[in-house]
């Protein structure tokens, strides 16, 4: 398969709809080089789209009810009130394919295995229904799943560490603990974020599974979502009140390691209240958010709107301070779920019908940029031809110069600004604890793997 080429510097938002995938599938998501899809259905089974065939090319099917994910909605009751969508999550580098789900189960599936539906890697059974689960972004053996009950686990299917931890499971206190509504790994995989039904946002520390930071959100109530640019330093919020927010991340302090003694561990808790540098929310309709989802440089955010009536995408400029820049329509079947392709100006939103779309940037052609120095011509006009234009150049002369442009220093690495000092130990040089700690006994998610495409007629083919 050929992957498309996107130019990093024109990277735009999608503006219509390129094609519709039947699927019977309430959740879509990119694996992380853009070119399969993942849908999980509400029957159990997942199925893997190439975009290029826009084919089925795998189907998972393990699980005896639906493949769920779960999103809090408010209620006037002590405990928010629960709607399931659907949900699955890709490897680093798209070999494994998670599924979670309400009988109780993770699985993972192997697409380099040579099955179909794919050999089973590994399955994971807890005591409730699992609501959401996700690799870790640097090690597919580390797994952070939610259940149903509003606890979240770091599972660790390493040998050396091999264990299932919940994350604030030992927190102390007379005050009655929030339940967990989201959780998320942060795009470094250092920490774990976590949602509460009281509008906070916890930060825990994924090597050591201690709690780093608490964050309130004032007026937020329950929190449905969490987001993350690339980099982690940008995090967008989903929460009751119908409004998306959009904060700048504080560093957090390396805890000590776990099980120790003492009261350095509760100092190093930072407990702030974050302040917005945006809010996003439909000022008119005040519909509330199924999803949302950021571009790959960061510079738009995706909307998916709770709109009952109609499939809504709302897109804001984040280049531009914020500003609204487009509403997508998609129809009248309402949207269940929005994700941003990971290397361009694609977007995959899903219905209730379960047809998954797929929306792209389309661009006319313009046949000047095929000939260099050639402006196009919107009408006919004269030409008026320079003094030496066409003249013959002496080849000496012309080869001469040609050498002296392929003597000249070729810049490989480019781009880099040394009026920045490093800020972190990774920049430095130095040994990162928490990268090191999530890379060993290694990854099994290697670039060099090949999925063999098993065909209608019976042939095979990579």
């Amino acid at each position: 398969m050929n992957e498309s080429l996107f130019n990093p510097f024109t990277i735009s938002h999608p503006s219509a709809i390129q094609t519709s995938l039947v699927s019977g599938a309430s959740f879509a998501r990119f694996d992380p080089s853009g070119k399969l899809l993942v849908a999980g259905r509400p029957d159990g089974s997942g199925v893997v789209w190439d975009l290029d065939t826009r084919a089925a090319v795998r189907w998972c099917e393990g699980h005896v009810k639906g493949v769920t994910a779960v999103e809090y909605v408010h209620s006037q009751s002590n405990h928010p009130a629960v709607s399931i969508a659907h949900t699955c999550s890709w490897s680093r580098n798209s070999r494994f394919v998670l599924t979670a789900s309400k009988d109780w189960n993770i699985i993972i599936w192997d697409l380099a295995s040579p099955s179909d539906p794919p050999r089973r890697h590994a399955t994971i059974r807890f005591d409730a229904p699992v609501v959401t689960a996700s690799f870790h972004p640097r090690n597919s053996r580390i797994i952070l799943a939610l259940l149903s009950t509003g606890e979240a686990y770091i599972v660790d299917l390493r040998s050396t560490h091999r264990g299932r931890f919940e994350l604030g499971g030992e927190d102390e206190g007379d005050e009655k603990r929030p339940i967990m509504t989201t959780a998320r790994f942060d795009p470094t995989g250092r920490y774990a974020f976590a949602g509460t039904s009281a509008g906070t946002v916890e930060v825990y520390n994924v090597r050591t599974k201690m709690l780093v930071g608490r964050h309130r959100i004032a007026g937020a109530g329950v929190i449905k979502g969490l987001e993350f640019a690339n980099g982690g330093r940008r995090l967008a919020t989903n929460s009751s009140d119908r409004t998306i927010r959009q904060f700048t991340l504080p560093a957090y302090p390396t805890p000590p390691e776990p099980h120790t003694t003492g009261e350095s561990s509760k100092l190093s808790i930072s407990e702030t209240e974050l302040e917005p540098t945006h809010r996003f929310n439909d000022p008119i309709s005040k519909v509330s958010w199924h999803g949302m989802s950021y571009s790959p440089d960061g510079e738009w955010l995706a909307g998916g709107a709770a709109d009952k009536a109609a499939h809504k995408i709302y897109i804001w400029d984040i280049s531009n301070d914020g500003q609204f820049a487009s509403a997508l329509d998609g129809g009248r079947e309402p949207l269940l779920y929005v994700h941003w392709h990971p290397r361009g100006p694609r977007l995959a939103s899903t219905t209730t019908q379960g047809d998954i779309l797929i929306w792209h940037c389309p661009s006319p052609e313009r046949w000047g940029a095929f000939a260099g120095g050639f402006e196009e011509a919107d009408e006919n006009v004269w030409y008026e031809e320079g003094e030496s234009e066409f003249d013959l150049e002496d080849e000496v002369e012309l080869a001469h110069r040609k050498k002296l442009q392929e003597d000249e220093g070729v810049d490989i690495i480019g781009g880099i600004d040394d009026s920045q000092p490093p800020t972190t130990a990774n920049e430095v040089g130095l040994p990162d604890v928490d990268f090191e700690w999530a890379d060993e006994e290694g990854e099994l998610d290697h670039k060099d793997w090949r999925m063999k495409l098993i065909m209608v007629d019976g042939e095979e083919g990579y």
